[in-house]
């Protein structure tokens, strides 16, 4: 069975840090692209970050609003996907999930509030 599986959303306040994973299960990410996504209540979903392959290596991008404040990265194994989120803000409260081809993942919440 093919899944992908969020983990380590949580409470932050601002300013503060988070590190949340993406893990697969009944495959890898070695021929893959992988991406995160948010989704605030009442509002579409809008994409956050990808990590693609690149000649061997790996390829990211961010969106604007993230850039220099949230890196994403892959274990050895190239089965989980880290979004480490930093300097965080109100405005990044949403569910975070990811999506690699056509799975995606249920998504875990992150809550930037004092």
């Amino acid at each position: 069975d093919v899944q992908l599986q969020a983990s380590g959303g949580g409470l932050v306040q601002p300013g503060g840090s988070l590190r949340v994973s993406c893990a697969a299960s009944g495959f890898t990410f070695i021929n893959r692209a992988v991406d995160w996504f948010r989704q605030v209540p009442g509002k579409g979903s809008e994409w956050v970050s990808t990590i693609t392959k690149n000649n061997g290596g790996r390829l990211t991008n961010y969106r604007d609003s993230v850039k220099g404040r949230f890196t994403i990265s892959m274990n050895n194994a190239q089965d989980t996907v880290y979004l480490q989120m930093n300097s965080l803000k109100a405005e990044d409260t949403a569910l975070y999930y990811c999506i690699s081809g056509t799975t995606r993942g249920q998504g875990t919440e992150v809550t930037v509030s004092s």
